[in-house]
């Protein structure tokens, strides 16, 4: 009986220590800017590494993909950041 305990006292350690795990997160930002027609673009990313942390926990911390769009006098910008998490 003993060893029955120990065992599923062991799945159960086994199986808290497995839902924390390394997590890297991965986003490209595209910027572009639009005046009189012309569009130019920049991209930029960034890697972000979280130790022992739940899937959940991460997906609130690297967002799949965010767009915003503002106009500054004659000159339209729009920023897309989409975000990978492995």
């Amino acid at each position: 009986m003993k060893k029955i305990t120990l065992i599923a006292i062991a799945l159960i350690a086994v199986s808290f220590a497995s839902c924390k795990k390394a997590k890297t997160c991965t986003c490209s930002t595209m910027n572009s800017k639009t005046t009189n027609g012309t569009t130019t673009s920049t991209t930029t990313t960034d890697v972000t590494s979280y130790d022992k942390i739940s899937s959940g926990d991460a997906n609130v911390l690297c967002p799949k993909t965010t767009t915003s769009n503002y106009t500054q006098g004659n000159s339209t910008y729009v920023d897309t950041k989409t975000c990978t998490l492995s």
